[in-house]
């Protein structure tokens, strides 16, 4: 009785949809439609319709060579998923005591369907401090946090993430200086970079590590220097903070980083 139900309740324009987006998870630089059909067992004819409404719904990216590749669009949503609201739950009072030791503002930043996306902030202590809104869109390529996030990511992920990016702003071309930047940033743990957007702050982002130590968040101080603040540490000790706070909430969240450093 229970496979009957189960037969009678079945959708199959579901079922391929969820068939064609798990297969695309699975793989790394896409595949062509006719690989697609011969992997599942089904026909061209039955996948064109459904092919072309995922690329539509934005789930799925038409890439060059006719081949199909799965886009950070599930991940976008994933989060307004109850997980990553625990992340911001996790990170607050983290995130105040950073603010306090630091005497600075600092901000939580995912990425976000193509856009990097602060989801928490922290405003200083004191009177002075750079904070940005919650909800507020900073760059992919020429911030700390931008940085940090795809330095944390495999490279087939970055590419995936510039090209969702480039359909919602202006992409600037990915040269091999950039991606050796962000292979240092990996190695070293940190970015530290000057602000292209405000003279005389410097962003000091760390990435908060999934299990997978992906990075699925950047911690950032957008740091400046508090000449009526004599108790404030330096930029080294507001480095070392921002990375310990950023490793202590990948260890709430269940990554095994160590603080560094």
């Amino acid at each position: 009785m229970e496979n009957v139900d189960a037969e009678r309740y079945r959708a199959p324009a579901l079922d391929k949809g969820l068939d064609i987006i798990e297969l695309l998870a699975a793989v790394d630089g896409g595949l062509t439609q006719a690989e697609i059909a011969k992997r599942l067992g089904r026909s061209h004819n039955e996948l064109y319709r459904m092919l072309n409404t995922l690329v539509r719904r934005g789930y799925v990216a038409r890439l060059a060579g006719d081949r199909f590749s799965l886009t950070l669009k599930l991940f976008g949503l994933a989060q307004l998923h109850v997980p990553v609201r625990h992340l911001v739950s996790y990170a607050t009072p983290l995130m105040r005591e950073l603010a306090n030791e630091s005497h600075q503002a600092n901000q939580l930043v995912v990425f976000d369907r193509g856009e990097v996306v602060v989801i928490a902030q922290q405003e200083a202590p004191q009177y002075w401090g750079i904070s940005i809104r919650v909800g507020a869109h900073v760059s992919l390529f020429d911030t700390g946090s931008g940085h940090v996030l795809l330095a944390f990511r495999p490279q087939d992920e970055r590419m995936r993430m510039i090209a969702e990016h480039a359909g919602s702003s202006e992409q600037p071309e990915v040269t091999p200086e950039f991606v050796a930047q962000l292979d240092q940033v990996r190695e070293r743990g940190y970015e530290m970079m000057p602000s292209v957007q405000t003279a005389g702050v410097f962003n000091l982002s760390a990435p908060v590590l999934g299990p997978d130590r992906r990075a699925i968040a950047a911690l950032t101080i957008p740091y400046i220097h508090l000449v009526n603040a004599p108790a404030a540490p330096d930029i080294a000790a507001t480095l070392k903070l921002v990375r310990a706070r950023a490793s202590a909430l990948s260890r709430l969240i269940g990554s095994d980083i160590a603080t560094q450093g």
